[in-house]
């Protein structure tokens, strides 16, 4: 699985996210809705391309079925392997852990894209 000191956990003090960044990271990442009432835990190359499909709503997923288009949290892996192995841990925590990951880095649950205005 993905070792501890490999991942980088953006902090809620630093929540700006380089675009470049962005560009050559593997992230694990948290979606919910307006109320936080669902989530959905994924992994991706491409943040920005991968929040944009998403957001089309002119393809069924679940994300479109529950208006999942808040980025609450982020992990960056160097290795995809180890991006894959930590989405698939965190999909198997109960609710109240995921929820307390989330408080961890992002307290008040704000949309990390759009609260830091990062530019596509």
């Amino acid at each position: 699985g993905a070792r501890h000191s490999e991942r980088n956990v953006v902090k809620s003090k630093n929540l700006y996210l380089k675009k470049e960044m962005l560009m050559k990271t593997n992230y694990v990442y948290i979606l919910t809705n307006y109320t936080n009432t669902t989530l959905y835990i994924g992994v991706t190359s491409n943040i920005y391309r991968r929040l944009s499909e998403h957001n089309d709503k002119a393809v069924d997923s679940f994300t479109k079925k529950y208006n999942l288009n808040k980025l609450v949290y982020v992990e960056e892996y160097s290795s995809i392997v180890d991006a894959i192995a930590r989405e698939k841990q965190l999909k198997g925590w109960r609710r109240e852990r995921k929820n307390a990951l989330i408080n961890s880095m992002n307290p008040e649950w704000k949309d990390l894209i759009r609260e830091n205005k990062i530019e596509k």
